[in-house]
Formats: C-alpha cells, structure tokens, sequence
C-alpha cells in the first residue's frame, strides 16, 4: 500500500517526530499520488519545517476535538446528575431524590466493574492457583526417590492435595519436612532389608567346628585310601 510506503519513508527521513503526526502526514500524502515514484519524489520535496508545522497544527486540532467531545462529556453528566465539586461545601439541603455526587457517581462505577468482572476474576485466581499447585506438586515428588514403595509416595502426594499454604514460606518449611522424612523412611527399609537378609547356610558345624559336608568329604576321602589321609610321600 502507498500510504505504507510513505509512512516508512517519512519515518526514516524526519526520525523525532511525532510518529502519530507522521502517520497522518501519510494518509494525507497517499491521496494525491498513484505510484511509489511519486511517493518518493513527494516526500523527497518536504522539509522539516513544513512538515513539523503540519504535525504541530494537526495535533492542535485533535486536541481542541478532544476538548471539545471531554466537554460535551462531561455536561452531559451534569444535567444528568447533581455533582458536588471538590473542595466546594456540601449544600446545606439535602440533594433531591435521585441526586448524585461524584463520590456516589464513582462508587457506581467501582460497583459495577467489580460484579461484572468478578466471574473472570474467580478464573484468573483458579487459574493461578491450578498452576501454583501443579508446580508445588512437581517439586514434592521431586524429592520423593523412586525406590520408595509407590503407595507411600501415593500417601503423601494425597496428603499435599489435602492441605493449603497461606505462604511460599509455608509451603517451603513442609517441603523440606517431608524430604527429611522421606530419607529417614528410606534409611529405615535399607537397614530391615539387611536385618532381614538370610546368612548363607555352609551346613551344622561339630564340635570341632568342621561342618557336616566336609566331615563326609574326609571320611569318603580316608575309605578310599584305607583309612589314611595324608598327602603324597616326597
């Protein structure tokens, strides 16, 4: 589009100014040409001057707009309601049914956008509190090791879901509990699981202390060599 065109190459040449007065120049600029050659040639010709003159008139129009729409505004709200100025005394009368102060008029207006924003409000704050959770949660197990029994890991992760922190300070004093725990539980398996190992059976021992196997080896041994067990003659 021309007025693109333009606007970019007005942006480039006259960098400081306003843009939003740029950006007008341009509109204004992109009715009087038909071909980005044109364009160019017509802002090639233009001098900061007329073209700070242009912005600074065009502002000083919008803003006498904008004034004048404020005002319309604003007396509308006047013969609508009765306002009290600020800093003005009260009327010693009370207003007539249906008067309004600004306070009254700016109390309304809170009241409203409160009620009309409040079911939003509730799923920005679920929102937030899904994710908080989700990311706690994902710490918790975090510092659960894997070779716990998984319905012990079930147990606290249950227990989480059950409680509710009023601060990260909360949460962080039963994280670390919990971590510390853990181990203990961990340690405390590891320690059973040795108590509980089975010591391997090298068979019942004499009073010699030699066992039932190697007693029958040396008498198998002695049969097999008439009663004698001894070692080869040298």
């Amino acid at each position: 589009m021309l007025f693109e065109t333009i606007l970019a190459l007005l942006l480039a040449q006259f960098a400081g100014v306003r843009k939003d007065g740029l950006t007008q120049l341009a509109r204004s600029l992109a009715l009087t040409v038909d071909t980005e050659e044109k364009a160019k040639e017509v802002v090639g010709k233009l001098t900061a001057d007329q073209v700070n003159k242009f912005v600074q008139d065009w502002r000083k129009d919008a803003d006498a707009e904008i004034s004048k729409a404020n005002k319309t505004y604003e007396d509308g709200l006047k013969e609508k309601y009765d306002f009290v100025e600020k800093g003005q005394p009260a009327p010693p009368t009370p207003a007539p049914t249906g008067g309004l102060s600004a306070e009254d008029v700016s109390k309304i207006v809170t009241e409203a956008v409160t009620k009309a924003t409040a079911g939003l409000q509730e799923k920005v704050t679920a929102m937030e509190s899904a994710k908080l959770t989700a990311e706690r949660e994902a710490q918790l197990k975090a510092v659960l090791d894997d070779s716990l029994p998984q319905a012990y890991k079930d147990a606290i992760i249950d227990g989480f879901k059950a409680r509710n922190f009023e601060t990260p300070e909360a949460f962080t004093e039963y994280l670390n509990t919990t971590k510390t725990a853990a181990a203990a539980f961990q340690q405390e398996l590891a320690d059973k699981g040795l108590r509980q190992t089975a010591i391997p059976n090298f068979g019942t021992v004499n009073k010699e202390g030699v066992s039932a196997g190697v007693e029958s080896y040396i008498k198998d041994q002695q049969q097999a060599n008439g009663g004698n067990l001894s070692g080869k003659s040298i």
